[in-house]
């Protein structure tokens, strides 16, 4: 198959929906000869902060000159994204060729594997081949039962836990943290950023019962300057460095200090311009951080802002955490079928007693807001940062042809 061939079936998948569990991609490691016993793999659960860890992970290895592999999702513009070895994209041509060989080794597999399971099969393949020496891995949804989880690791991290994805992960933070938590395996070293009670109670639990040694994270890094911006990106650069030295790998201070002022995370308060910030916050605990993240850069400024969010997150909390910055409110139709409709934000803003408008699509809405002295806040969901940096750096095409 081409590479938007590769990627046609590979989305064609989405039918089957989110099914977590561990046999398919157990048997599609078996089969593609997966074999990672040389490689340290750092496996990062939580609800928010895992990309931004997993980032600083790799970028800090590279620096230290060894062969890394990056796995995280979603991606933004291109599929592409979710891969990464030695800081480079997989090439299509890696993509199609990659995707080409598992689709006949899977056309007769019942129940047939999911875009996320293929997908991760892709990319643990893809480090074998180029024969890494550290993976970050990011986990997809929770963590027990993620096809992630199928991979032995070295040391399990896990990034602040709040409420998010309910539907599969459980309606209350012990269910959350329990599903988080499944990443923990026998003897295996955990590091954890500081956590809500409930969380923190259940994160020790699975460590006792498989007897893996515990650390909580609390003190914010401030050796060297952080090329992201925020307070709590701070603290994912500890978290980053004791998984690090908890997995035993060898780094020195200059290392981590070229690796986090280089680090590259897109959509995590990203200032596409002087006035111009692209955030992918999704949940109210993000919501409240990029708040605190805005005020730090900002001051008393309020935004523009753009918003777009997805049906299954807790809408009401996040505009009401994005409330005290916001100047004016635009709400565009974007183009994931799994968006909420404008004129349901609107409602919600309206019970605030808060004026909002609706765009016909993140164009007219970015083009309204440069008409207006605010700085602007382009957030509410990763697939929509991926929508609007399509638009912005003018690569439309890229996004629709990977469109998530």
């Amino acid at each position: 198959m081409t590479y938007k061939e590769a990627l046609a079936w590979l989305y064609s998948l989405q039918r089957f929906g989110i099914k977590l569990g561990l046999e398919n991609i157990r048997r599609l490691m078996c089969e593609l000869d997966v074999n990672l016993r040389n490689a340290r793999i750092l496996h990062v659960a939580g609800t928010n902060g895992k990309g931004s860890v997993c980032a600083m992970i790799d970028s800090i290895c590279r620096a230290q000159e060894y062969r890394t592999g990056l796995f995280v999702s979603p991606h933004l513009v291109t599929f592409r994204e979710r891969i990464w070895a030695n800081g480079k994209m997989i090439s299509e041509k890696e993509a199609a060729d990659g995707l080409t060989k598992i689709r006949k080794l899977v056309a007769s597999w019942e129940p047939h594997p999911t875009f996320f399971e293929i997908t991760t099969a892709l990319g643990l393949k893809h480090f074998v081949d180029a024969k890494i020496d550290i993976v970050a891995l990011e986990t997809g949804l929770g963590g027990r039962l993620d096809a992630t989880n199928a991979v032995q690791s070295d040391v399990a991290i896990i990034t602040p836990i709040a409420l998010d994805h309910e539907k599969w992960l459980g309606d209350s933070l012990e269910k959350i943290a329990s599903e988080k938590a499944g990443i923990i395996k026998w003897k295996t070293p955990v590091v954890s950023a500081s956590q809500l009670p409930e969380a923190e109670k259940v994160i020790r639990t699975r460590a006792t019962e498989y007897e893996a040694p515990l650390q909580f994270v609390a003190q914010p890094y401030s050796k060297s300057a952080i090329a992201l911006r925020g307070e709590h990106q701070k603290l994912n650069a500890t978290i980053a460095i004791a998984a690090i030295r908890a997995a035993k790998i060898g780094t020195n201070e200059g290392a981590i200090a070229r690796g986090l002022a280089t680090v590259e995370w897109s959509a995590r308060f990203q200032c596409w311009d002087k006035r111009t910030v692209i955030d992918g916050a999704h949940n109210p605990a993000a919501a409240g951080i990029l708040v605190q993240t805005w005020r730090e850069v900002f001051g008393d400024e309020r935004a523009t802002l753009i918003l777009a969010v997805l049906s299954d997150k807790d809408l009401r909390k996040i505009c009401e955490a994005l409330l005290p910055i916001s100047d004016s409110i635009l709400l565009p139709r974007i183009r994931t079928g799994r968006a909420v409709g404008p004129s349901e934000l609107q409602k919600i803003f309206s019970d605030l007693r808060r004026k909002s408008e609706i765009s016909a699509s993140f164009a007219d809405a970015v083009g309204k807001a440069r008409k207006r002295y605010a700085p602007i806040l382009i957030t509410g969901s990763l697939h929509f940062a991926g929508e609007a940096l399509a638009h912005l750096q003018g690569r439309s095409a890229a996004f629709e042809e990977c469109a998530q």
